[in-house]
């Protein structure tokens, strides 16, 4: 079991999507629901993970998280995509179909 985000997205077999988050932000909250549906809908194809960052500071440092909503997309340890900012669903699911296909 992963210990941290960095033990998840080296360890991981499938492709990691976070989405860096705060309680206070509107963007946020219109995103959420559209990440959700990424999860079941690709549920055993990609691991899917909400990092609060006012809970976890750190994480959104390391990962240079400068505006929220921030989206990843991590393969294999690598980045692959990356944007700030809410997206509608068909967009971050075009984005993840390009990795996951």
């Amino acid at each position: 079991m992963a210990q941290t985000l960095d033990d998840l997205i080296r360890s991981s077999e499938l492709p990691v999507f976070i989405d860096f988050w705060a309680d206070w932000c509107g963007p946020c909250k219109m995103v959420a629901p559209a990440v959700k549906q990424l999860a079941s809908e690709f549920k055993g194809r990609l691991t899917v993970v909400k990092v609060n960052v006012d809970r976890q500071p750190d994480a959104a440092a390391k990962f240079e998280v400068q505006g929220i909503p921030a989206l990843m997309l991590f393969v294999g340890g690598q980045l692959k995509w990356r944007t700030s900012g809410a997206l509608p669903y068909q967009q971050i699911r075009k984005e993840v179909l390009k990795v996951v296909g």
